[in-house]
Order: structure tokens, then C-alpha cells, then sequence
């Protein structure tokens, strides 16, 4: 097969052929790189080939160079670096960018893509110096189709995500904004060019801070964007709105002079637009400032409360123009499509989402125009004004102080009840909807004896209508629970959910049982059964009991129905109900407690049955393992008998490395066990403790499980107590080498949030162990060293006072103590008295984010260290 055959057939609409295409493209690539790369450029620069061979030849060349994983990414790029011949790397990139004049415009898009694929390598190593005069040469003086090209390709460039490619992009700022601004000029005839030029200057706005941070450079950028927005091509208007978005993101604070001479008048002009994107995009650029003024207020008051005095200025940008460009929110909301599909991203959906945003940076500022909207609106004749009216009022309340937010709703909460009978479905939901905003945001505003029950009718009324609405009233009567159940204390011997508690049941159970109800309402049904067993008062635990019975036999009933399944649409059906009906089992054995005991013998053969069935690979083992988990919490050592049957599963499943989910499910179910049975886990121990061992040593579980495995070796040990001794070594080398494991100054924040769960899960292990050994406090002597290494690692990486330490520096000051403990005659002093010890216990007793128990913690380390700072030193032996 010649390479035209191959490359028109990646374009081949049978699956097979394309494969077996793409294959050989792999294949060629593999034997010979250089020869691949050169004659794929030949055939994309080749005026004479068909257009879709060309784009194919482009694509495969980007392709070549174009990886998710990082390890395949750079291994090719180095390829390129260092085994293709200079001379056929000068020819490739010449007949990329000859190809980029083509008036075969499909060919040149393609081979700007293949270009950015280059310029990600060699621009970071100084190479190709010149590439970006020649696109800007282009740009300023080629033909309208190279104008394109060029543009095109410098948005290729500047949207790839390369840190170090987007490092270099910043000294190329002048050049980038030269050739951008040029071709988005009004002065540009072709529309064409200048839509490439506003999509090009979107993806280069991140690299030109240098000149936005000159006035002059930045008053011209703003004027020829914001002469864009009327440039009559909705293309182009679109782009340009999408600009003033990132600009605002970006340069926030550059922005007052902007916003007073232009900005206002230009965006509200542009959500009126009869160009759903433009319109679309104007409306996004007012969430982009209320997100970004959202985000200022959140970073000031953490500041505040650090003491800090470096305070970010909030324009308020929000609040001054909410007079104007509320109403116009309001009445966009009235343009519905009743035929859009649920997740169309239309106008009016937009605007909703807007005046969220409003209400949230205006702190409910914005309500009397709301309301005055609402007034006006709730009874017209219209639906599209009906439903708009319920909607905003709904888009509001989360916003507003507490106390306007309860004089609204008390003042709405009837009219929106009266409007869940509307006659249009589309009113209807949108009342149910805002029910569940007023549940979820203001549930201190209903008055328990006057709404509460009518409140309940309403939604359970709608849950029997039409699915979509059904799905808003399951969410609204999920907070429902959550607000008035017993989320205050487990203890509560009543609630207001109580006297309705067993109608509220029964409904929900004959939502989930109707066999004509639609699979997303009958889930959605489950999920609120849920909420509503969770809190349960104490006096609604009868009826929780009786519900057992019920739960049980559905479950079981789903047994025999593994063996009707035909297709993999039965089979997520029916595995999507085991886990919403098991789900609610666990739920009712996590809230009877201990009075689940007399069922536990039934409820671990139906799990092991299950089990059996679906197999350790199933979506539904986890919420098996999580009841299994949970039980074993309810009747603590009582599980003993059920281990010897259980065991081999959980071994099976910590074992199942290529599925982390499983793995990292199990390890909590080990850690649930442990915690039950105590030291009468013993005997399984060593079955466990290989498994776990496993899982760290495995290249397929990757290192997200690490941190939980590692807390599971401390549960163990605080478990079994000094037998854990034959394990110390084995245990202690590990965690020695997870502390080994460093958080640089500039990794990312995923690394850093890695780095920190570890050395959660290091200092928890050690805190395990310590309090196992304390009669054996010898087996720890060679331990302490390094832990006060990892302690002293922890307080430098701590240092910022963040809330989202609080965590680990608590379990970090504990051990601190439990060391004291263990060895009170001082063996250790002097490690106690190292000065950053001190300031560590100081650092955490004065930080306000910090949890009352750890400043607790701090207190009672403070207080040991004292107690080892007037001892003397003995040898450690």
C-alpha cells in the first residue's frame, strides 16, 4: 500500500480501515523517523495531491509529535533533538512552513498545527530563531490565505500547554502582538484574516503582560478589540468578547478606565445581540467579573485573617453596573427554547448563570430588581415570562445576608409552592428547581409548622410527574433532609422530619418500585431514601428498621437477575441498581449502630453473595466493601466470625492492581476492620500486611494509594499492639523512604497535594506504631531521629499558615508528645529542645484557620516538650 492509500484511508469511515491505517503510519514512524517526517512533508507540501491527502499528511505529522503521556511525549521529541538528520529537519520545517502559502487552506491549517508540534520542542532550546519573524512577516505582508495561515499557527502555538515553551512565548510578546494586533485592525479588509487575528490575540493574551503593563501598548490592544465587538461580522464579535473575557481574567485591575468609557456600553449592547455566540459570549464576560471580584474578596479575607495588610482592590465592577445589566439578565431569561436539549448552553440558560453571579458578588444587592421583575412577571399569561420570573427568583439565593434572605423567602416561598400546579411543565420545573435553591441556601426561612408540610406534598406530588422535573424534586427534598434532619446531633431524639418520616418513606418506595419509572428517577429516588435514613431522628428509628426488610429482599431480588442480562445496557442497569439498593443498606447499618446485630448474619451472606456474582471488578464492590466496612464499625468484634468468609474477597481485591479504585476502596475497608476487631485482627495480619506491601511495590497501582496504605500500617499496629513488632522493620523502612519524597519550591499543585496526603499518611503510621510499641520502646530508638527529620521537613512545608495543613500539623504535634511519652526519662531531650520545635508548636497555637483540637494538641506538646527540656540527656540505646 503506497502512502496516498494510507493516509486517505485514515479518513475511511470503516473502523477497520482506519486502524489498519493508522497502524501502518506507526509502524513506518517506528523504522525509520527521519524518512517518515520526510515524506509525509513532501506529500503535505505537494500542490498537486488531493486536499485530504495533504490534511492527512499534516495530521499524521503532528500526531507523531503529540502524546498525553509526558514519558511518550518527550521521548519523542527527543528523537526529534537528537537522532533525525539536520538536513531533513531543515526540509520538514521548510515545506511546513511553505505549506502554510498554499491556498489549499485545510493544508495550511494542518501544517500550522504540525508547526506549534515543533516550535513546543526546539523554541525552549533556542532553536528555529527564525520562525517568528517569518509568521510575522507573513502576517503583515503575505496574502490573505498565508495572513490566515500564520495567525492560525501563532494560536496554535500559544494555546499549547508546554511549561517551558510557554516560559520562552513570553520574550516573544512584542512579535506575537505585532502580527496579531495588525490583523485585527478595523483597517483589515478580509474578515477571514481578521477572525484569525482576535482567535490568535485570545491564546496570546497570557505572554503580552510586559504590554499590557504600558498604557499606551494597552489603550491600543483595548480599542482594537473593542472596535471588533462592532465590527458587523458575528465571528469576529464573538472572538472579541471572548478577548475582553480572558482580558478580564488577566488584568482585572487594569481595567477601570476601560469599563467606564467603553466596557458597560459595549457589553450590554452585545448581550442583545441577535447572534446567540455573541450575545453568549457578551453575557460570559459579565460572569467572568463577578467570578473574578468573587475570587478577590475570598483572597482579602483570607489575608485579613492572616493579618496581612497587602489587600487586592475590588472595583466593585459588579455593584455599579447591576442597574443596567440586570434587567437586561432578567429579560433575556424570557427567550426560551422549549425544544432545547436539558444541556444546551442557550442564551437564557446563560443569563440564569449571570445573575447567580450578580446576586453572589453583589451580596444580594441586586434582589429589589429582582423582585420588582418577579412581581411583575409570576402571573403572565406568557409561560416563558412565568417561568423566567420563578427561575430568577430562584438565581438569587445564594447571595443575599441571612436576614434579606429570610424576609424573600417567607415573602416567596407561597407563590413558588402555587406555582408547582402551574399548567406548563416548564414553570413547573423551574419551581421545583427553585424549591431546591431555597432548601439548599435558606432552610432557616421556612417555618416548619406552616411549609414544612406542604412543602413535602408539593415535591413528592412532582416527583410522580415528569421525569426531568422528578429529578428537580428528588434534589429539593434531599436538602430537605439534610436541612431539618439530625445533621446537628446524632442524639436528637426528635426532628421536624419526624411526623413526616413514614409517609415521606413510603412515597419515596413507591417512586423506586414502579416499574414503568424512568432509571434516572428511580436512582434519584434511592439517593433521597438515603438522605432521609441518614437523618433520621431517634424516634423515626422503628420505621428505619422495618425498612431493612424491604431494602434486603430488593436486594436479593436482583440475585437472579444477573442471569437475565443480554447487553451491556442491561448490565449497567442492573449494576447501577445493586449499588443505589446497597447504598441504602449501608445507610440503614451505619444509623441503627449496634441494633443491626441480629441482621449481620443475612446482610454478610447477601454481600458475599453478591460478591460471588458480580465479582471484585464490578462498580458495584465498592459500596459492598463500604457496608462490609460498615458493619464491622456497628458490631465491633462481633465481625470476628464473618473474616475467615470475607478475608479471601478483600485479599482479592487489595491483590486487583490494575484497577485502583478497587485497591484504594479496599485499603479503607481493611482500615474500617482493624478498627473493629482490635488485636483479635491478629491472625489475618500476615495475609494483610503482604497484600498491602503489594500494593506499594506495584508499577500499576501508581502512587495515589500510597498514602492510605500507609495510615492502614498505623490502624494495624495501634490494633495488634507489640505483635506488631515483626513487621517494625519492613514498616519503618517505608515510611522512611515516603518522608524521602520531596515538595520543590515550583511543582505542581497536584504534586503538592500528593506530597502532603503522604506525609499525612507517614506521620499517621508513625503515630500508629509508636503507640503500639510504647512497652517496647527500644524497637524505636533508631526511629526517632528520622521522624524528627520529617517533622522538621513538615513545620518548613507548613510555614504559610494554610487551613489545609491543619490536619498534619495536628497528627504532627501528636507524635511529637507520644515520643515524649514513650521515653520519659529523656533519652531524647535534646532533640526536644531544638529551637524549631518550639516554633512549630508556636506557629500552630496562633493560627485562627487552625481547629480548636489543634490548638488543643499544641497546648499538650507544649507541655511535654517543657516536661523534656528539664530532663537530662540520656544515651539512646
Amino acid at each position: 500500500m503506497n502512502v496516498n492509500q494510507v493516509l486517505e484511508s485514515t479518513f475511511s469511515p470503516d473502523a477497520a480501515t482506519r486502524q489498519s491505517a493508522e497502524q501502518h503510519l506507526y509502524q513506518a514512524a517506528e523504522s525509520n523517523f527521519s524518512e517518515y517526517l520526510n515524506t509525509l512533508a513532501g506529500e503535505l507540501a505537494n500542490e498537486s495531491a488531493q486536499s485530504n491527502i495533504r490534511r492527512a499528511a499534516g495530521i499524521a505529522l503532528k500526531n507523531a509529535f503529540t502524546f498525553r503521556e509526558q514519558n511518550r511525549l518527550r521521548e519523542v521529541q527527543q528523537r526529534w533533538v537528537g537522532q533525525v538528520d539536520p538536513e531533513i529537519k531543515k526540509r520538514v520545517k521548510s515545506l511546513a512552513l511553505h505549506t502554510l502559502r498554499s491556498n489549499d487552506s485545510g493544508a495550511g491549517q494542518s501544517a500550522g498545527q504540525f508547526v506549534a508540534s515543533i516550535a513546543a520542542i526546539e523554541l525552549p532550546l533556542q532553536q528555529w530563531p527564525e520562525l517568528m519573524p517569518s509568521l510575522v512577516e507573513y502576517v503583515g505582508t503575505g496574502s490573505d490565505q498565508l495572513k490566515q495561515s500564520a495567525l492560525h499557527t501563532l494560536g496554535y502555538i500559544c494555546e499549547l500547554q508546554d511549561i517551558q515553551l510557554r516560559e520562552v512565548l513570553t520574550s516573544h510578546s512584542n512579535s506575537i502582538l505585532t502580527a496579531v494586533v495588525q490583523g485585527a485592525r478595523k483597517e483589515e479588509a478580509n474578515n477571514d484574516v481578521r477572525n484569525a487575528a482576535i482567535v490568535a490575540l485570545s491564546d496570546a493574551l497570557e505572554f503580552v503582560q510586559s504590554n499590557f503593563d504600558n498604557e499606551g501598548e494597552r489603550n491600543y490592544i483595548m480599542q482594537v478589540v473593542c472596535e471588533a465587538t462592532q465590527s458587523g461580522d458575528a465571528r469576529i464579535e464573538a472572538g472579541a468578547f471572548g478577548c475582553l473575557n480572558r482580558i478580564m481574567q488577566l488584568y482585572y485591575d487594569k481595567m477601570k478606565f476601560y469599563m467606564e468609557k467603553a466596557l458597560y456600553g459595549l457589553t450590554i449592547v452585545g448581550m442583545g445581540n441577535q447572534d446567540e455566540d455573541v450575545a453568549k459570549l457578551a453575557i460570559e464576560f459579565w460572569c467572568t467579573v463577578c467570578d473574578s471580584e468573587l475570587e478577590i474578596e475570598e483572597e482579602n479575607q483570607e489575608i485579613e485573617m492572616m493579618g496581612g495588610d497587602q489587600i487586592r482592590h475590588n472595583h466593585c465592577f459588579s455593584r455599579v453596573a447591576s442597574q443596567e445589566v440586570v434587567p437586561t439578565l432578567t429579560k433575556l431569561m424570557t427567550h426560551q427554547d422549549e425544544d432545547a436539549a436539558e444541556d444546551e448552553w442557550n442564551v437564557s440558560r446563560a443569563a440564569y448563570t449571570c445573575l447567580q453571579l450578580f446576586a453572589q458578588a453583589t451580596h444580594g444587592e441586586i434582589a429589589p430588581i429582582v423582585l420588582g421583575f418577579v412581581e411583575q412577571n409570576i402571573t403572565d399569561a406568557s409561560w416563558h415570562k412565568r417561568e423566567a420570573a420563578v427561575a430568577a427568583f430562584g438565581a438569587i439565593l445564594q447571595g443575599p445576608e441571612s436576614t434579606l434572605l429570610e424576609n424573600i423567602i417567607k415573602q416567596g416561598l407561597p407563590i413558588i409552592l402555587k406555582m408547582m400546579s402551574d399548567q406548563n411543565f416548564h414553570v413547573r420545573d423551574a419551581a421545583a428547581y427553585a424549591l431546591g435553591r431555597i432548601c439548599e441556601n435558606a432552610p432557616h426561612a421556612i417555618d416548619t409548622e406552616k411549609h414544612l408540610q406542604p412543602l413535602l406534598e408539593a415535591l413528592f406530588a412532582g416527583v410522580q410527574t415528569e421525569p426531568k422535573m422528578a429529578t428537580s424534586c428528588c434534589w429539593a427534598l434531599m436538602e430537605i433532609a439534610n436541612a431539618f434532619g439530625r445533621a446537628a446531633s446524632e442524639d436528637n431524639e426528635t426532628n421536624p422530619l419526624s411526623r413526616h418520616f413514614g409517609g415521606a418513606i413510603s412515597a419515596i418506595l413507591n417512586v423506586t418500585e414502579k416499574t414503568d419509572a424512568n432509571n434516572t428517577l428511580r436512582l434519584a429516588g434511592y439517593e433521597v431514601l438515603n438522605a432521609f435514613i441518614t437523618n433520621a431522628a431517634i424516634d423515626s428509628l422503628p420505621t428505619v428498621a422495618k425498612l431493612l426488610d424491604v431494602i434486603m429482599q430488593r436486594l436479593e431480588a436482583t440475585i437472579p437477575m444477573q442471569q437475565q442480562v443480554v447487553s451491556i445496557e442491561d448490565k449497567l442497569m442492573l449494576e447501577e441498581m445493586q449499588t443505589s439498593v446497597t447504598s441504602c443498606l449501608m445507610s440503614i447499618v451505619e444509623r441503627l449502630g449496634v441494633e443491626i446485630k441480629p441482621q449481620s448474619d443475612r446482610i454478610v451472606t447477601l454481600m458475599v453473595n453478591l460478591l460471588q456474582i458480580v465479582g471484585v471488578k464490578s462498580v458495584v464492590t465498592d459500596v459492598i466493601f463500604g457496608t462490609i466496612g460498615t458493619l464491622a464499625t456497628a458490631i465491633e468484634e462481633d465481625f470476628l466470625k464473618y473474616m475467615d468468609g470475607f478475608a479471601p474477597y478483600l485479599n482479592s481485591a487489595l491483590n486487583t492492581h490494575t484497577e485502583p479504585a478497587i485497591c484504594s476502596m479496599a485499603i479503607g475497608t481493611v482500615s474500617d476492620i482493624t478498627r473493629a476487631l482490635s488485636e483479635k485482627l491478629q491472625p489475618f495480619c500476615d495475609g494483610l500486611m503482604n497484600s498491602l506491601l503489594g500494593c506499594l511495590n506495584s508499577q500499576a497501582l501508581g502512587d495515589q494509594v500510597k498514602p492510605a496504605i500507609l495510615q492502614s500500617f498505623g490502624d494495624i499496629a495501634q490494633a495488634i499492639g507489640p505483635h506488631f513488632e515483626s513487621y517494625l522493620s519492613v514498616v519503618g523502612t517505608v515510611l522512611q523512604q515516603a518522608a524521602g519524597i520531596n515538595m520543590p519550591f515550583d511543582s505542581s499543585y497536584e504534586h503538592q497535594e500528593y506530597v502532603l496526603s503522604l506525609r499525612e499518611g507517614t506521620i499517621d503510621a508513625w503515630s500508629g506504631v509508636i503507640l503500639a510499641m510504647r512497652g517496647k520502646p527500644q524497637t524505636l530508638t533508631s526511629y526517632v531521629g528520622p521522624i524528627f527529620q520529617l517533622i522538621r521537613v513538615i513545620q518548613h512545608e507548613t510555614a504559610d499558615n494554610s487551613s489545609r495543613y491543619d490536619g498534619l500539623v495536628r497528627s504532627s504535634l501528636g507524635v511529637i508528645g507520644d515520643i515524649s511519652d514513650t521515653f520519659p526519662q529523656g533519652e531524647f531531650a535534646e532533640a526536644f529542645r531544638q529551637p524549631w520545635v518550639q516554633a512549630f508548636i508556636k506557629q500552630a497555637r496562633q493560627n485562627p484557620q487552625y481547629e480548636t483540637r489543634t490548638h488543643d494538641t499544641a497546648r499538650w506538646a507544649k507541655e511535654q516538650v517543657k516536661k523534656q527540656s528539664g530532663l537530662r540527656t540520656f544515651p539512646a540505646s
